[in-house]
């Protein structure tokens, strides 16, 4: 990470009216949950048609004995890391003014932060598809397996968009907006690939805001839509960037 490029992302974040992060795998990396691609994500040990929402709607039970596996033995051990509490940190002193984050690991609002829109969905919830009722996820769910809905009896799904499904109309109306209102994207941790998120900083930029990425190698953005690029892990490149702010 070259320092000078370090002080230029200071100065544009203490000059901005309003900083939005946006966040990706890359983050939660370091809090030991493994990245979805990639030689050693998930998806090269485990099958990606347990998110299919055709196959939990024919398949549930079978369905869940994947997912409890990936996304609550997985995640249950992680906390957040010196990144999510980072931008925690930032927010409190006044220099971010929300997350948008493409994780579903609830990592953020542990280390803090207190404005998340989750563009994903939740892991930390459950709905039921049947009546819309939601629930957070607790202990007493992996009693009775698969978990139901105490309204309806009907088995309940991850609060989080699965292939086949769309976007939360709500969580994407509140990132497109702040495609407009922020003034400075902090890009962390996301290669640029999935759609339609990966969106989100291309439409910023063409709104003339300034992206600053960080992340441990180029990404997708790299090149053609980030204007500082900070090379480095997220938890070293973040707390730097909190030094420097205090």
């Amino acid at each position: 990470m070259h320092a000078g490029l370090l002080e230029q992302a200071v100065q544009k974040i203490k000059n901005a009216d309003r900083v939005i992060a946006f966040t990706g795998a890359g983050i939660s990396v370091e809090s030991g949950i493994p990245p979805f691609r990639g030689e050693s994500g998930i998806w090269a040990q485990h099958d990606p048609g347990c998110l299919d929402l055709r196959t939990f709607n024919a398949h549930p039970e079978a369905a869940w004995k994947e997912i409890r596996v990936i996304f609550y033995d997985y995640f249950s051990a992680a906390k957040p890391n010196a990144a999510h509490y980072a931008l925690a940190d930032m927010e409190q002193m006044g220099y971010l003014q929300g997350v948008i984050t493409q994780n579903i690991d609830y990592l953020h609002q542990q280390a803090g932060s207190q404005d998340v829109i989750e563009y994903h969905g939740s892991s930390h919830r459950l709905v039921c598809l049947s009546c819309g009722e939601r629930k957070l996820v607790d202990d007493g769910d992996w009693d009775a397996f698969p978990p139901r809905c105490i309204k309806c009896d009907a088995i309940l799904k991850p609060d989080f968009v699965f292939f086949g499904e769309s976007i939360p109309a709500r969580a994407h109306r509140r990132a497109m907006s702040e495609t407009l209102r922020a003034d400075v994207w902090l890009v962390v941790g996301t290669t640029g690939e999935v759609m339609p998120a990966a969106s989100l900083p291309l439409e910023a930029k063409k709104n003339g805001k300034t992206v600053i990425e960080i992340n441990i190698k180029p990404s997708n953005y790299t090149a053609g839509v980030t204007d500082i690029y900070l090379e480095g892990k997220a938890t070293e490149v973040l707390q730097a960037l909190v030094r420097s702010l205090k």
